[in-house]
């Protein structure tokens, strides 16, 4: 059974949160709840066992930066090294 619970967030964030969500097919009450679910699933005694916790001290120490191949670009590169092996 589903209950409701009233958070607070900044503005900012819950529009973040919301977009993120909707790019998921999710809704952001089931987005907390996941994520709340994998917290607590896990039996993290604190805030700082959680495994985002280095990721978000970096975060806050300064912008972190994440750069992701799509599987074209490493199916081109995997192609150009097999083909000069074959040489």
């Amino acid at each position: 059974m589903d209950t409701k619970v009233t958070l607070s967030f900044d503005q900012a964030v819950i529009a973040k949160a919301k977009a993120y969500a909707e790019a998921n097919n999710i809704s952001l009450s089931r987005l907390v709840e996941f994520m709340l679910s994998k917290v607590i699933d896990q039996g993290y005694r604190s805030l700082d066992e959680l495994p985002v916790s280095d990721w978000v001290h970096q975060v806050a120490e300064g912008e972190a930066t994440y750069v992701r191949k799509n599987a074209a670009q490493r199916n081109l590169k995997k192609d150009y090294l097999d083909s000069r092996r074959k040489r």
